[in-house]
């Protein structure tokens, strides 16, 4: 009974720390579509080219890339550093030790986050992340010089903001139950990027994809057998009932 009573309160703690870490706004809703190969094939060259700075994939290997459409020559030609082969997991360019010293704390392995990051009412990890990579705004405060609505007082700087441009949060005073609360309204963009609106939000669809996909590369098989499974029972189950009418009828 006390292990079951820990194990409880330990579950709530950590629903508790996601629902913390996702901050005060609501998450959008991720354009979710891990059966998409042009998407994944997209979002895995901006997570090589963006993130494996940084943080690591260590349970992925290059050449599962091959699941979602990519030759082995294609991997090596466009996703390997020069020192890396095909075989090998993806770990970060960045020393561990450098990274503490410059961010605080070591940039956390990327393999399973969009499908740790989630929170009750809030929404999946690929919401969280969805709105986390769309969320970023300058701020002198900090000592990265950038702040994020989705994560207030992130470590991590913001690697994409070459595509997105440079923008700040719009935000307006409503009054709730007596007290006046500040509404993100929209964004004003400071400075354009090399991507439109519209193509930031649709390559960050696309990046979230591969990390869902990344997460479980196997699970569209599994949906997959899964389907023809209940579709195969029910064929079964609909012989298995007419054969049992078929025997009882003989036997009354």
């Amino acid at each position: 009974m006390k292990k079951i009573l820990i194990t409880i309160l330990a579950a709530i703690g950590f629903v508790a720390s996601a629902h913390a870490a996702g901050g005060g706004i609501a998450w959008d809703k991720a354009p979710k579509n891990t059966n998409d190969l042009g998407s994944l094939q997209n979002g895995a060259k901006l997570f090589v080219n963006y993130c494996l700075n940084c943080h690591s994939a260590a349970f992925m290997r290059y050449n599962r890339l091959k699941d979602i459409g990519l030759t082995e020559q294609q991997i090596k030609d466009n996703l390997l550093f020069t020192t890396e082969k095909v075989g090998e997991t993806m770990k970060a360019a960045i020393d561990p030790r450098q990274a503490k010293d410059w961010f605080g704390a070591n940039p956390p392995d990327l393999t399973l986050v969009a499908r740790s990051r989630s929170a009750v009412g809030q929404g999946s990890g690929a919401d969280y992340l969805y709105t986390y990579l769309r969320t970023y705004y300058p701020d002198d405060t900090k000592p990265t010089g950038w702040n994020n609505l989705a994560f207030p007082n992130v470590g991590m700087p913001h690697v994409l903001w070459e595509l997105q441009g440079m923008r700040k949060p719009v935000f307006v005073t409503t009054n709730d139950h007596g007290h006046e609360v500040q509404v993100l309204k929209g964004w004003e963009q400071i400075t354009p990027g090399t991507m439109t609106p519209v193509q930031y939000d649709q390559a960050m669809g696309d990046l979230v994809n591969y990390l869902q996909w990344m997460a479980e590369p196997a699970q569209n098989t599994r949906v997959r057998i899964g389907v023809w499974v209940m579709l195969f029972l029910c064929v079964m189950t609909l012989f298995t009932w007419r054969l049992n009418a078929a025997y009882w009828k003989e036997v009354k």
